[in-house]
C-alpha cells in the first residue's frame, strides 16, 4: 500500500495574517532547521504592508527560497489562500503549519522521512502560554524546547523516533476522531490534494476546513498516519478566531461525513490553468 523512501521535495506552506512578529519566529524556526525544504509558501489572507514588509526584508538576508501568495482581506478565507498557495507550489509534498507556530529543529527532517505515498499525515502541536508567548515576541527569540518555562503538555514535545511505529495508525483513530486534524501541523501530497479539489472554499470564517479536507482525503482512499514522537510544533498563545460561522461551517462538515464526499465544487482547481 504504502510506498516507502518516497524523497519527497518540501514545500513548507505557512498561512497567517496581520501578525508578523509571530511570522518571523516560525521563519526564523524554519531557517534553522536541520534540513532545510525546498520552499517556503506564505499564504497571506490579506494581511497589510507590515507583513510584506516583514517577508522582504526576511527573504534579502535569508537563503530560504520564499513566495509570498496574497489575496484581498475580505474576511477570514483560509480555505482559499491555501488553495492559492498549493497551486504555486514547486514541490510534491506540503508540510503545512501557521505563521504561529515554531518548528523544533528536526521538524522538516521527521516529516520528510515519515512520509509514504497514499496517505496523509497528522502531528501534534505544544502550546506556549501567554506570557512566555508574549516574551518572546518582544525579545525576537525562537528558540523553545520542552524543557522550556510555559509549555503544556510535554509528552507531546519528545522527540523519540522508535516509538512512531507504535502510534502510526492506532492512535486517535476511533470513531469522529480519525477526521481530527490539526492544521497548523499536518503533511500530504500535492497530488492528493488536487484529486479532492483542496480546501472547500464555501468555508467562510473560522470552522472545520481542515477537517472536511480530511473527509474527502478518506473518502478517497488515502490513509491517515499519526506522527507522534516527531514534527514537534510549538504553538504561540493567541485569542480564539470569532465562531460566528461555525453552525453552517458545520453543516458543510456534516454534509462531507453524510454522502461521502470526494470532491469539493469549490476548489483549488480554479488556480490551476
Amino acid at each position: 500500500m504504502f510506498e516507502r523512501n518516497a524523497k519527497p521535495i518540501i514545500s513548507v506552506l505557512v498561512s497567517t495574517y496581520n501578525w508578523p512578529q509571530a511570522l518571523n519566529l516560525c521563519l526564523l524556526s524554519i531557517e534553522n532547521q536541520s534540513e532545510k525544504p525546498f520552499e517556503v509558501i506564505i499564504a497571506d489572507d490579506g494581511s497589510t504592508i507590515a507583513t510584506k514588509e516583514l517577508i522582504d526584508n526576511f527573504r534579502k538576508r535569508s537563503s530560504l527560497n520564499i513566495k509570498h501568495v496574497w489575496h484581498e482581506d475580505k474576511g477570514f478565507r483560509l480555505a482559499k489562500i491555501r488553495n492559492m498557495a498549493i497551486a504555486q507550489a514547486s514541490g510534491d509534498y506540503i508540510v503545512q503549519v501557521d505563521g504561529d507556530i515554531i518548528l523544533h529543529r528536526h521538524f522538516i527532517k521527521d516529516h520528510k522521512s515519515f512520509a509514504k505515498k497514499n496517505s496523509f499525515v497528522r502531528a501534534s502541536r505544544i502550546y506556549i502560554n501567554e506570557l512566555v508567548s508574549e516574551q518572546m515576541i518582544e525579545s525576537g527569540a525562537y528558540k523553545v524546547s520542552v524543557f522550556s518555562k510555559g509549555i503544556s503538555n510535554f509528552f507531546s514535545g519528545l522527540r523519540i523516533p522508535f516509538i512512531r511505529r507504535f502510534f502510526e495508525h492506532n492512535y486517535k483513530v476511533k470513531g469522529l476522531e480519525r477526521y481530527e486534524i490539526h492544521g497548523c501541523n499536518m503533511a500530504y501530497w500535492r497530488a492528493d490534494a488536487i484529486e479532492v479539489n483542496g480546501y472547500n472554499e464555501a468555508f467562510e470564517g473560522w470552522g472545520p476546513e481542515d477537517k472536511e479536507f480530511v473527509v474527502r482525503m478518506l473518502n478517497s482512499g488515502k490513509v491517515r498516519r499519526f506522527l507522534k514522537g516527531g514534527g514537534i510544533a510549538f504553538h504561540l498563545y493567541h485569542k480564539e478566531s470569532s465562531r460566528a460561522f461555525q453552525e453552517a461551517n458545520q453543516r458543510l462538515l456534516d454534509d462531507a461525513i453524510g454522502q461521502n464526499k470526494k470532491k469539493c465544487k469549490q476548489g483549488i482547481d480554479q488556480y490551476l490553468k
